[in-house]
């Protein structure tokens, strides 16, 4: 006979699975198909492991990969809601608060409140493991974009106004890697993946036309 906590751990297992159905926007670098959210969670503690070393303050590696594992689950319940949906993002907090009151609510109680209050850390990065967490979520979408032409930029519209400022945290939570931010984008807008905001321009005959 199983134990209760050993069925619920495994319920929860199970449950974690459909996070291979959850679509992202972003493609694989080799741009045959979009990733999974299960995928993007894989690269990101990867790529935490990998960066470690460009966090700004000494951090608990395994503490910022439990994060980067946890953060997404909700979007089984969510969905993935793509950064540059302004009108997704209204409704994002609240129906990812409820997902995590479900999933993480499978768990025995003392999992499922150290599980919680991990997923809450990342949502208010309010530590330096979570700050750096953060950065790596938004590094790797960036380098995928780079990597297949600027697929989502184009598909959606996206300038680069609005990059930098979803990249604009990493440039205190990760400063060593804001270089790296810096090149990506200069060189995607060389390259034409990712066009430059448009400013309006007053014509001078229009100037002069509005002279008494």
């Amino acid at each position: 006979m199983l134990s209760t906590r050993l069925v619920q751990q495994m319920q929860f297992v199970i449950e974690v699975d459909k996070l291979k159905q959850v679509l992202r926007q972003t493609l694989l670098t080799n741009g045959s198909r979009r990733e999974n959210s299960a995928e993007h969670s894989w690269h990101i503690a990867l790529m935490a492991i990998v960066l470690a070393e460009y966090a700004p303050a000494p951090i608990d590696i395994l503490h910022v990969i439990k994060l980067l594992l946890l953060h997404d689950l909700v979007e089984i319940d969510a969905g993935d809601t793509f950064c540059y949906d302004e009108q997704g993002n209204q409704s994002k907090a609240d129906r990812e608060t409820q997902a995590a009151d479900r999933l993480f609510g499978l768990l025995p109680p003392d999992q499922a409140l150290e599980f919680r209050q991990l997923w809450d850390e990342f949502e208010t990065q309010a530590t330096p493991a979570a700050g750096f967490a953060a950065a790596v979520d938004r590094l790797q979408p960036l380098l995928n974009n780079q990597q297949t032409g600027g697929h989502t930029w184009k598909l959606h519209d996206v300038t680069s106004d609005r990059v930098l400022q979803r990249m604009a945290p990493i440039q205190t939570s990760a400063p060593e890697l804001w270089a790296v931010v810096q090149q990506v984008i200069d060189d995607c807008i060389a390259a034409g993946y990712l066009k430059e905001p448009v400013t309006e321009e007053v014509a001078i005959g229009d100037l002069n036309a509005s002279v008494p």
